[in-house]
């Protein structure tokens, strides 16, 4: 490695879809560019790499997220790729791109071996097939609880190669008190004419069964029972291979009578302006995340959020919103009657921003960079 030139980073993740991780590898590719760096990301695609690319990176199109031995047919290709480009950092974000990530750099050369990342984003089941995430030349923990987890559940993983560096989220994307513009509102009540004068509570992130859906209607029925005017709104996309939980999800809804108070918006990609016209914003991950970015998002513009207290999502609360902690111990209807507290205007707003997206990009490139120089020192001893 040459120590003048500037490094080439190359993240691997399934697809570029939607998401928490997707959304923080553009964050990340955009700082590596705006560094001057270089940044690939290597991907089965997706609708953010329009904007990948605008910003900057180059992205590379292969299946590498499929659960199947046919995924290592890409490993030819992504040794190519740190060969050509001289890939001094590859940093995996998912399970399926590690094990073909460990699998190359033990095909290179130590001049061209790259230092190997990989991030804890998530608290995936524990076995050996999750354990790759723990067997980077250096390991990130995106929360306290992502560290706990792995420190806990992989006694192989020295402490020294793992590190902490927060997920964080730009104030100028959610800035606090923002407002969506007329136009904005105007389409946005054409479309869902119900949201005018009722009370939101949404709740964001893919639909799947872990994220709470069931139980979120459940919290909407008892909140109206409370006030009429309580409305739930659910935004995210699905995967059509879980039609059968939404179907389910709205099979719960008309049992308990609310069919037509629950909005479904699907994906969406302004999600600062849907926060703003919220008034509680909640997360019933019934798993603990390891990181509750669904709440630092709206935390961060100052809206009031309430999510079960365990995981990433207790962690952010804590920090900043310790009022909008749900108990898992409690059920439905005491969540419902902390939530209606909430919505009331004598209740506290969040604190600032506890997790800014720049300490993270800084936290991470000063990271890439200390691990690229101590390679290159070692090759050259």
């Amino acid at each position: 490695m040459n120590s003048n030139r500037p490094l080439n980073v190359m993240q691997l993740l399934p697809a570029l879809e939607g998401g928490g991780v997707e959304r923080g590898t553009l964050e990340m590719a955009r700082a590596i560019v705006d560094r001057g760096w270089n940044s690939i990301v290597m991907s089965a695609g997706g609708r953010m790499v329009t904007q990948l690319e605008k910003e900057g990176s180059i992205h590379v199109t292969a299946p590498i997220g499929c659960k199947s031995p046919l995924t290592l047919l890409q490993l030819p290709r992504l040794l190519s790729l740190c060969r050509s480009h001289s890939i001094d950092i590859l940093h995996a974000r998912s399970r399926i791109p590690a094990w073909l990530a460990w699998f190359a750099v033990r095909f290179l050369s130590s001049k061209d071996r790259p230092v190997l990342v990989t991030t804890i984003h998530g608290l995936h089941s524990v076995n050996f097939f999750s354990s790759i995430m723990t067997r980077g030349d250096h390991v990130i923990a995106v929360s306290e609880t992502a560290r706990e987890f792995a420190l806990e559940h992989y006694p192989k993983l020295q402490a020294d190669r793992l590190h902490i560096v927060f997920r964080g989220v730009d104030p100028r994307e959610f800035p606090r008190g923002f407002h969506p513009d007329k136009d904005w509102q105007n389409q946005w009540f054409e479309k869902y004419p119900r949201c005018r004068g009722a009370r939101l509570v949404c709740l964001p992130g893919r639909i799947t069964r872990r994220k709470g859906h069931l139980e979120f209607v459940e919290l909407i029925a008892a909140m109206r029972q409370r006030d009429a005017r309580v409305l739930g709104l659910i935004v995210g996309s699905w995967d059509p291979r879980h039609k059968s939980l939404v179907d389910e999800i709205k099979a719960q809804a008309r049992f308990c009578g609310i069919e037509k108070s629950l909005i479904w918006a699907g994906h969406r990609s302004d999600m600062q302006s849907i926060y703003a016209i919220c008034d509680l914003i909640v997360s019933l991950s019934q798993k603990p995340e390891s990181f509750g970015r669904s709440m630092l998002e709206p935390l961060s513009m100052g809206k009031r959020c309430a999510g079960l207290d365990h995981g990433g999502v207790g962690e952010v609360l804590e920090h900043m919103f310790p009022a909008g902690k749900l108990s898992v111990r409690q059920n439905v209807q005491q969540w419902a009657d902390q939530c209606m507290g909430l919505l009331e205007s004598k209740s506290p707003f969040p604190l600032a921003n506890a997790f800014p997206l720049g300490d993270m990009l800084t936290r991470e490139m000063t990271l890439y960079e200390e691990w690229a120089n101590h390679r290159m020192n070692n090759d050259i001893l």
